[in-house]
C-alpha cells in the first residue's frame, strides 16, 4: 500500500477512535494540481509506470489506474481526462467504478 494512502487510512482510523468524524483531506498543492505542471506525456507515463496514483480532483482525492486489471472484478474502468501544461484534456488513465444497472451487458 502506498505511504500516502496508508497515512490517510491511519488518520481516518485515529479520528474514529478519538470520536471525531473521519474526513479525507484533499491532496492539494499550493500552486494547484500537480498534473497542471506536467506535460500530458509525462502524466500518462507516471500512471503507466506506477500502476495507480492518487490525485486531487476537485474536493476529494481520486485514484487513477493504468488499465482495467487494477480494478476490482465488479468494477469497470472509465477513461479520465485531466488538465496538463500542454493539453487541457489529457487522457491520463482510468477511474475504477461500479457500473450502473443500464451498463450491464445482459
Amino acid at each position: 500500500m502506498r505511504p500516502s494512502v496508508l497515512a490517510l487510512l491511519m488518520a481516518s482510523h485515529a479520528a474514529v477512535a478519538a470520536g471525531l468524524p473521519a474526513r479525507a483531506e484533499p491532496m492539494r498543492s499550493p500552486r494547484g494540481s500537480v498534473t497542471a505542471r506536467m506535460t500530458c506525456a509525462d502524466a500518462m507515463a507516471l500512471v503507466k509506470r506506477e500502476g495507480d496514483i492518487m490525485i486531487a480532483a476537485g474536493s476529494v482525492p481520486e485514484r487513477l489506474v493504468r488499465d482495467r486489471s487494477q480494478c476490482e472484478l465488479s468494477e469497470i474502468a472509465e477513461l479520465r481526462f485531466v488538465p496538463t501544461r500542454d493539453n487541457p484534456q489529457c487522457p491520463i488513465g482510468y477511474r475504477c467504478r461500479e457500473p450502473g444497472f443500464e451498463e450491464w451487458n445482459w
